[in-house]
């Protein structure tokens, strides 16, 4: 593989895994909210979700939406239904920052099923895949996928220590309520989008 495919492959996944989305914005909130470790482990379960949708787009599970009618809605509206679910979460955050036992950040599985769930993550896969391999070159796909895995993690983990960082700052609760909603409501959006794509 050349230098003048891993480029833009990198830059691709850069642009897909750092812009604004439903899975960053619970980034955030996890790291306005709870340890740096806990909101890693949800980037780590986000990140690998999306890496293993990103190979199986890249064999051909795309191709599936198209095939089965009615597929493509049913994921829709099961993403927007978990993407409502993570907004009335947040809403209702009393902002208290959690001690000792009773943190309950999301985890592992509520990252990788979020991606499978968030239609953006289909959405990049199938156009990163289209744009940037030969639809059958099982090499091409891997490399991406190699590509995707650091990029993805760093990219949602800096959402993360993006709200460690704003943390510092929202020691009282009716800040860290007023920061919740605001995210809860851009979360809540994000599914209005989603709908009317």
């Amino acid at each position: 593989m050349s230098l003048t495919l891993i480029l833009p492959m990198s830059a691709f996944a850069l642009a897909a895994s750092i812009s604004p989305g439903p899975v960053n914005l619970v980034c955030l909130s996890s790291g306005t909210r709870y340890p740096l470790s806990q909101g890693l482990v949800f980037v780590t379960g986000a990140t690998l979700g999306f890496v293993v949708l990103f190979f199986a787009v890249g064999l051909g599970l795309y191709s599936l939406l198209t095939v089965i009618p009615g597929l493509d809605q049913a994921l829709r509206w099961a993403g927007v239904a978990f993407l409502l679910y993570m907004s009335v979460r947040l809403f209702r955050d009393n902002g208290r920052l959690p001690e000792g036992e009773a943190q309950r950040a999301p985890g592992f599985m509520a990252g990788a099923l979020m991606q499978w769930l968030n239609p953006k993550a289909w959405l990049a896969s199938a156009s990163g895949i289209g744009a940037y391999t030969s639809g059958s070159d099982l090499q091409q796909v891997l490399l991406f996928a190699a590509l995707y895995l650091p990029i993805c993690w760093l990219s949602l983990g800096s959402w993360v220590y993006a709200g460690a960082f704003l943390r510092r700052y929202l020691h009282r609760p009716a800040v860290l309520v007023v920061v919740n909603r605001t995210l809860a409501v851009l979360l809540a959006g994000s599914c209005v989008y989603l709908l009317l794509e």
